[in-house]
C-alpha cells in the first residue's frame, strides 16, 4: 500500500480557480469537493442537460449566473477568463459520449479540439494561470483490442470521432506545452478510467441507463455484456486532478499525461451490473449480446502507476465498494433521500478510506 496524497485544503482555501464543464456529472462533484475546501470557483459550461442532474441537487441556480458560456464561442471564453483570472484551471467540458459522437462528429470536434485551443489561447492572452489540467479519456490511446493496461507514452489514436477527438486535445495541449512553461504554469493532461457515481444521467451510460430501467420495473437490455472497462468510483479520479493541480503549481517535474484508474484488473459490463442489481434490489438484466449501434472497443485497461509514484494517487475503493456505494446512491435519492446528503455521505467515507490507508502504509 502506497502512502495516499489528498488535496490540500489550505492550498485550494481562497484561491481563484476556473473549472470548465461544472454543470456535468463529474464537474459538479469537483465543484462540490472544491467548496468544500473554500476555493474561489467560477464556472464555465453549458446548463445542465438532464432534468434530474446532479447540480441543481448540490449547488444553488443562482451560481449558474454569468457561468453559463459555450468553450466554442472564442470571444465569450477570452472574456470570461480575462474576468476571472484564475490561477488554477480544471479543464472538464467536453462533449463525453462515444454514441453521441458519431451522430454528431461536427459538434464533438469543435467542442473537444477547439474549445480547449480556445481555452488555452484566453488563458495564455491573461496570463495568470499557474496549473492547467486538461481531462481527457482512457479512450485516447490506439486501441489494438488485445486488452493490455495502456501506459502513459503508448501511441495514441481514436476510431470513433469521441476518442479521436480526445486523442486530438491531447495534441492540442501539446502544442501549447512550451509557451505555458515558458511563462511558469505547469500543464498536464488527465487520462481517467470509466466513472461510475451517484448522480449521472447522462444517455447510453451504463448505470444511468440501468437506474432508469430498473426504477421503472423494465429489464435492462445489454449491448455488449462482456466488454471490459477500468471502472473506478467517481472521487477517485477527482482526487487525481486536485493533487496533480496542487503539484502542477509548486513547479513540480511531471510527466505531460496521467491515467487515473484502478490498480485491479478492469471488470467487464456483465460482473459491473451483476454487483449492481444486487445492491439495488428488484433489477433485471438481458445479458443477451444485442448487435446494435456503432463499434466501440471491447477491451480497455489502463496501467495507473505513474500516478501512484509521481503523485501518491492510487485507488482507495475496489470495484465492488464503488459499485454498492453508487447503486446505493441512486436507491436511496429513489427513496426521498436529499442528494447532497449523500454526497455529503461519500465523500466522508471516502475521506476515512484514506486515513485508513495511511495507518495500513504505516
Amino acid at each position: 500500500m502506497i502512502h495516499q496524497s489528498m488535496p490540500d485544503p489550505d492550498f485550494w482555501r481562497g484561491r481563484k480557480v476556473l473549472l470548465t464543464g461544472h454543470t456535468g456529472f463529474k464537474g459538479s462533484w469537483l465543484l462540490f469537493w472544491l467548496e468544500s475546501m473554500g476555493a474561489d470557483v467560477t464556472g464555465c459550461a453549458l446548463p445542465p442537460e438532464q432534468p434530474a442532474a446532479l447540480f441543481p441537487l448540490l449547488h444553488s441556480q443562482d451560481r449558474l449566473s454569468g457561468e453559463i458560456a459555450d468553450i466554442r464561442d472564442a470571444h465569450d471564453l477570452a472574456n470570461l477568463v480575462q474576468r476571472v483570472r484564475p490561477e488554477i484551471v480544471l479543464h472538464l467540458a467536453a462533449q463525453s459520449l462515444v454514441r453521441r459522437s458519431y451522430a454528431d462528429p461536427v459538434g464533438t470536434y469543435a467542442t473537444n479540439v477547439t474549445g480547449t485551443n480556445n481555452l488555452l489561447q484566453a488563458l495564455a492572452q491573461t496570463g495568470t494561470a499557474r496549473a492547467i489540467v486538461v481531462t481527457t479519456t482512457d479512450k485516447v490511446y490506439r486501441n489494438s483490442g488485445d486488452g493490455r493496461r495502456f501506459c502513459e507514452t503508448d501511441p495514441l489514436g481514436g476510431e470513433d470521432p469521441y476518442s479521436a477527438s480526445k486523442a486530438a486535445c491531447e495534441m492540442v495541449v501539446a502544442g501549447w506545452r512550451a509557451h505555458f512553461e515558458g511563462a511558469r504554469c505547469g500543464i498536464a493532461t488527465a487520462r481517467a478510467g470509466n466513472v461510475i457515481g451517484g448522480g449521472d444521467w447522462a444517455e447510453d451510460r451504463l448505470f444511468p441507463d440501468a437506474i432508469r430501467a430498473w426504477s421503472n420495473g423494465r429489464t435492462l437490455s445489454v449491448r455488449r455484456p462482456l466488454a471490459t472497462r477500468p471502472w473506478q468510483h467517481v472521487l477517485e479520479p477527482l482526487r487525481g486532478y486536485l493533487v496533480l493541480a496542487e503539484k502542477l503549481a509548486s513547479g513540480a517535474e511531471l510527466a505531460p499525461a496521467y491515467n487515473f484508474g484502478p490498480t485491479e484488473d478492469s471488470a467487464t459490463v456483465r460482473d459491473v451490473l451483476t454487483l449492481a442489481a444486487s445492491h439495488f434490489g428488484g433489477a433485471g438484466v438481458d445479458y443477451d449480446e444485442i448487435p446494435e449501434g456503432p463499434a466501440e472497443a471491447q477491451a480497455l485497461a489502463l496501467d495507473p502507476s505513474l500516478a501512484a509514484a509521481d503523485l501518491s494517487i492510487s485507488g482507495l475503493w475496489k470495484l465492488d465498494q464503488t459499485v454498492a456505494l453508487t447503486a446505493r446512491w441512486y436507491r436511496d435519492l429513489l427513496d426521498g433521500r436529499s442528494g447532497r446528503d449523500l454526497c455529503e455521505e461519500d465523500c466522508s467515507a471516502y475521506f476515512h478510506a484514506a486515513r485508513a490507508s495511511v495507518g495500513r502504509a504505516a
